[in-house]
């Protein structure tokens, strides 16, 4: 079966420091947000070494996505192709890629789910660190803590939730999308049917 380049190692190795991290401050937050989840914490080390390791690892989380900004920007904005693909993506949800417009090395969809989890990040950063170190701003005013820890709690709903969709679509909707960032390679078959554009940039080189 004739295969095609998809991503580079540098790109796989980022795309699961960035999961593994994400997955470790999801685990550990959730189990520090609701005592029915501590399970998780205790599953992890227990409770200290979880609240020890859950800011460094979302100081991790930050810096590959910084460094995932710097290899995939360029391909994450939105363009008219994409705009086509917004207005016919039911077609998408429906399994009937026949009909879906064709789209580049990534999707409108997967743009969106990048651009969510690149500015969520910078919501969880800001937070979180006043939260780790809120004696260190000089204007800690009684209404600023409860401010922060809105601002972390959205940023983190908003980020799980793409989250989830991210893992639905690439391990369910799209067979054979995470065998691309495993391997880094599909099959030219799946690149023409769900990034007929992106295959044809690559046959013109």
């Amino acid at each position: 079966m004739t295969e095609v380049h998809r991503y580079s190692f540098p790109e796989r190795l980022c795309h699961w420091l960035a999961a593994l991290s994400y997955v470790y401050c999801l685990s550990t937050g959730l189990a520090f947000y609701t005592p029915y989840l501590f399970w998780m914490a205790i599953a992890l080390g227990g409770g200290p070494t979880s609240r020890f390791w859950h800011p460094w690892f979302g100081l991790l989380f930050f810096a590959v996505q910084m460094w995932m900004h710097h290899l995939w920007s360029r391909d994450m904005q939105m363009t008219d192709t994409d705009r086509l693909w917004m207005k016919d993506v039911k077609y998408y949800v429906e399994n009937e890629e026949d009909r879906v417009p064709p789209s580049g090395r990534f999707n409108a969809g997967q743009k969106q789910f990048y651009w969510m989890m690149y500015f969520g990040a910078f919501g969880l950063m800001a937070s979180g660190l006043f939260m780790w170190f809120p004696e260190l701003l000089p204007f800690s005013e009684e209404w600023i803590r409860p401010v922060m820890v809105l601002i972390h709690e959205i940023s983190a709903l908003l980020t799980i939730g793409a989250f989830i969709i991210h893992i639905y679509m690439g391990v369910f909707m799209v067979p054979g999308g995470l065998r691309g960032i495993i391997v880094g390679r599909v099959p030219r078959s799946w690149a023409k049917a769900h990034h007929e554009l992106w295959l044809k940039s690559l046959e013109e080189k």
